[in-house]
């Protein structure tokens, strides 16, 4: 049986090897998003990172990403209670909010794979942003990731 370590610790009392196993790889949190200037509202694009790989929403220079993309956001604990746009379904947004994790986690189903069985990531499903001009990236506004997993 897995250390459901999710239900007993606060998101600060996680290790690194805890924290990192919270992310469920849908990549969702590495869709462009835009923000309203005027209601602070945040609206998701399917126009993705340049690291996201598209087809397994796992980032392809994650140590190193950061140096890549200046504003790629390192989630800790403090983030993750101050982001307003973590989708529905991400680990640490259940985490946060005292809920269990869903049957399609890996931590729960075993299998890094049921995410994407599931549909609730973001696979096949974006296109990155070396191939739109920031300035189309309106055109790609996206509801589907606030909604992955009503029907899961």
């Amino acid at each position: 049986m897995v250390d459901q370590f999710w239900k007993t610790k606060q998101l600060e009392e996680l290790s690194p090897v805890e924290w990192e196993s919270l992310c469920d790889g849908c990549g969702l949190c590495c869709l462009n998003k835009l923000e309203d200037w005027e209601t602070g509202e945040v609206a998701f694009t399917s126009v993705a990172c340049r690291l996201l790989d598209g087809s397994t929403c796992r980032c392809s220079d994650y140590p190193n990403r950061q140096a890549t993309v200046p504003d790629c956001i390192q989630l800790t604990p403090q983030e993750v209670r101050e982001i307003p746009w973590l989708p529905p379904t991400c680990g640490y947004r259940l985490v946060r909010d005292g809920e269990d994790l869903k049957w399609w986690h890996p931590l729960i189903s075993g299998d890094p794979e049921t995410v994407h069985i599931a549909g609730i990531s973001a696979k096949d499903r974006t296109v990155s942003e070396k191939d739109v001009d920031v300035d189309d990236f309106e055109n790609y506004l996206v509801d589907w990731p606030l909604h992955v997993g009503e029907k899961a």
